[in-house]
C-alpha cells in the first residue's frame, strides 16, 4: 500500500490549477446584463460582467499579456495564462473621449499578473461625458457551453471567489 501511495503521490501537484479571475476595481460587481449597451449586455462578444467603480483604479483581472492598449485609452486587451481574450473596456462611448480622463500604466506586449494597476479612470469626468463609466470585462472565447458565475454585490479589487468561469 505505501508503494502505491508514493506512486501516485505527486498527482495532486500536478493537477492544473483554475485560472484566476478577480474583480477589476472596488466596487459593486454587476452582471453583464446590466450594462448600458446592448452590444455587451446582450453578450455578442462574449459574456463577462461589469463593476460600478468607486475609485476609478483599474487593475488586471486575470494573469497573461497585454496583447492592446487601444490609442483612445477606453480599452485593453490581455491573453490570459490559459489562452483566455480578455476585453477590458472601460465605460460606454468613451471612444469618443480621445483618451481624456484615462491614465495607462501598461504597454503592449507586457506581462501582467492578478491586481497589476492598468488604468486609472477619471470617474467624475467619464459620468459627466460619457454614457457610463463602468468598467467592463468581456471573455470574448469561452468554449461551448462556459459562462461566467459571479457574486454580485460588492466587491474589493483582486479580492478571490468571486467570479470563475463554468461549464
Amino acid at each position: 500500500m505505501s508503494f502505491f501511495k508514493n506512486l501516485f503521490k505527486g498527482n495532486k501537484e500536478q493537477e492544473v490549477k483554475k485560472e484566476q479571475i478577480v474583480p477589476l476595481t472596488n466596487g459593486e460587481l454587476v452582471n453583464i446584463s446590466q450594462v448600458p449597451d446592448e452590444v455587451f449586455s446582450s453578450k455578442m462578444m462574449g459574456d463577462g460582467f461589469a463593476m460600478k467603480t468607486t475609485d476609478g483604479m483599474i487593475v488586471s483581472p486575470v494573469e497573461g499579456t497585454i496583447v492592446t492598449v487601444f490609442p483612445t485609452k477606453h480599452a485593453v486587451t490581455i491573453n490570459s495564462v490559459d489562452g483566455r481574450e480578455v476585453l477590458i473596456h472601460l465605460g460606454v462611448d468613451t471612444v469618443n473621449l480621445k483618451g481624456e480622463g484615462f491614465e495607462i500604466f501598461v504597454e503592449e506586449n507586457q506581462k501582467v499578473n492578478v491586481g497589476d494597476k492598468l488604468v486609472k479612470m477619471d470617474v467624475e469626468f467619464i459620468e459627466k461625458n460619457a454614457k457610463s463609466s463602468m468598467p467592463i470585462v468581456v471573455f470574448t472565447n469561452l468554449s461551448e457551453g462556459e459562462s461566467v458565475k459571479l457574486v454580485e454585490g460588492t466587491a474589493k479589487a483582486g479580492e478571490l471567489n468571486k467570479i470563475e468561469i463554468v461549464k
